[in-house]
């Protein structure tokens, strides 16, 4: 496995960096969160996703108030080191706020899903 020193990663004007989850075994992506470099540091150094909240303007560690913990098995760096991807397993079958398994599905438990005509 190789490391990498969260320094060395390309934030926005924000200090952010957009995070990807996918769980490890299915490569399912169930959420989208922003880090910045202190955050990063925190998910390396204790195994689980804390994010930095945008809305909040807080740091964020998932699941300290819901228990929903994300354990993070690895971080992968696109090509321009500006986005990554966790992949993850839960603590619980929860991820999102709503309680449902991915945040990318809607409170009838339908993916949101706009099909294109290619």
């Amino acid at each position: 496995m190789t490391s990498f020193d969260p320094s060395e990663l390309t934030y926005d004007e924000r200090g952010l960096i957009p995070a990807i989850l996918q769980l490890k075994d299915s490569g399912t992506v169930i959420m989208l969160g922003y880090m910045n470099e202190a955050t990063m540091k925190k998910t390396i150094e204790i195994g689980q996703a804390v994010f930095w909240s945008r809305s909040r303007q807080e740091v964020w560690h998932k699941g300290s108030t819901s228990g929903d913990f994300v354990n993070v098995h690895s971080i992968t760096t696109d090509c321009d080191r500006d986005v990554v991807i966790l992949k993850v397993s839960l603590a619980k079958d929860g991820i999102c706020h709503t309680g449902a398994s991915s945040c990318f599905i809607t409170e009838s438990g339908q993916d949101q899903v706009v099909e294109l005509k290619a």
